[in-house]
């Protein structure tokens, strides 16, 4: 596969993308020539068009092979292994940083013009480059993105080398790449007319024109005014829990998650979720259901009933809230996270409004089962065969409102192109309907 120019791999690369239309995502583009392809991608999915300021760190007697990479917000990436065949020395190292930084600050001020970044708290941040070889730049702008708050990050490029997911990790949520050839030597070997440097003006001229667009064109504002998280400390019998509380302003109710296998109230696919839950108007909990401590005995990670319990005192905590006073109380359970909602909303007297499963594993709340009267989703990759299995077995024991939804070629972590976001219009959907203020309050 070649490309022609720039603006054909945006395009090419827009049509692969097509599942985020309609999404909350900002498209950024990495300077300068991931910028063209961009605006092509941006364009086409009506979306807001960004740069993601990153920096390489060029070896000093070769500056095209990168040693590493900065970005806005003092995010730094250093590739060690060519750091040391290279034999550069920490001065060398900090001589070319002090250097990219200057331009790095020089060009905020150029390229936005006094604009401010556009926001990412809560949006699918999609990260655009004409192409990955090393892999340090990128990596550099996905950690960018994750600091500046967004709930999930989306890497999308022409052309890289077969091993690039390997050089990346788990920087991203979501890769995807056109092509990725085995003899790779340099991105510029597969654009065949044009692939000439990218200037400043360039540069700025792709976001003056995203800026211009038609409003219609662009990102429209969702229905619900969503605040920023809360820090909360939830108290769970004699432990404090740290958490994140956010409620928009006239909420239906609210979702606590429930995380599985160890995950925390940082785990991005659970962000992602809960984000689209606030803009339909539903408050949410991310907590930790762990202290670190606990977290060290792996055994506490599966053990089902201390979740629970965990579950339990903080939906006891949640009305003592202001913002959350009279909300109806729903649990979104995340892998074994899932048999913790299940086990907590079969207690007596728990007056749960609604249980969604996100690739869980409900059969793990065992004889509880039964004993849950909440409306209970259960969501399956149409992939993740073992745990489909042990899906529908569960939902045979429930005596409540059930529903098993699958969602097609969606494997366990729901990673596929617009898989989560199918999770997330679930699980709203599934809320909306069962939610009513006053109506299931907690006990």
């Amino acid at each position: 596969m070649f490309f022609m120019d720039r603006r054909d791999a945006g395009r090419q690369l827009a049509a692969r993308l097509a599942h985020l239309k309609g999404a909350e995502v900002v498209v950024l583009g990495l300077p300068r020539g991931g910028v063209p392809v961009a605006a092509e991608v941006a364009e086409a999915l009506g979306a807001p068009l960004d740069v993601c300021l990153v920096r390489k760190l060029g070896v000093p007697f070769q500056p095209e092979l990168g040693m590493g990479a900065i970005g806005e917000g003092g995010v730094r990436v250093i590739n060690d292994d060519v750091v040391r065949t290279a034999r550069i020395t920490p001065d060398e190292l900090a001589e070319v940083e002090a250097r990219e930084r200057e331009v790095l600050e020089s060009r905020a001020q150029r390229y936005r013009g006094g604009r401010e970044p556009i926001g990412l708290e809560g949006r699918t941040a999609l990260m655009i480059d004409d192409g990955v070889a090393t892999g340090s730049t990128a990596r550099a702008a996905c950690r960018i993105a994750r600091a500046r708050g967004a709930a999930r990050i989306v890497l999308a490029i022409p052309v890289a080398p077969h091993d690039w997911t390997a050089r990346l990790g788990e920087e991203a949520d979501e890769l995807l790449c056109l092509h990725t050839p085995r003899n790779f030597f340099a991105v510029g070997q597969f654009y065949t007319i044009d692939f000439s440097q990218v200037d400043d003006d360039e540069v700025v001229a792709c976001l003056e024109a995203a800026a211009a667009r038609p409003v219609s064109t662009r990102r429209t504002e969702s229905r619900h005014t969503v605040p920023e998280d809360r820090e909360v400390d939830v108290q769970a019998g004699a432990v404090l829990l740290r958490g994140q509380l956010t409620v928009p302003e006239g909420a239906g109710g609210i979702v606590v998650f429930a995380h599985g296998s160890g995950s925390s109230r940082h785990s991005p696919r659970n962000r992602f979720v809960a984000a689209g839950l606030n803009r339909a108007g539903l408050g949410t909990l991310l907590f930790d259901l762990l202290t670190e401590e606990e977290e060290s005995d792996r055994a506490n990670v599966f053990d089902t009933g201390l979740l629970a319990r965990r579950l339990t005192d903080a939906t006891g905590w949640l009305p003592g809230q202001p913002e959350t006073e009279g909300l109806a109380v729903a649990y979104f359970g995340a892998s074994t996270g899932a048999a913790a909602a299940l086990w907590a909303a079969a207690e007596p007297g728990a007056r749960i409004a609604a249980v969604v499963s996100r690739g869980g594993r409900p059969d793990l709340a065992g004889p509880r089962l039964p004993a849950v009267t909440a409306p209970t989703l259960l969501i399956v990759g149409g992939h993740d065969q073992m745990v489909l299995d042990l899906n529908r077995e569960a939902q045979a024991r429930l005596r409540c409102e059930s529903r098993l939804a699958v969602v097609p070629g969606a494997t366990h972590l729901f990673e596929e192109p617009g898989a989560l976001e199918k999770v997330t219009d679930l699980a709203r959907d599934w809320f909306t309907d069962h939610m009513a203020p006053d109506s299931h309050g907690a006990a």
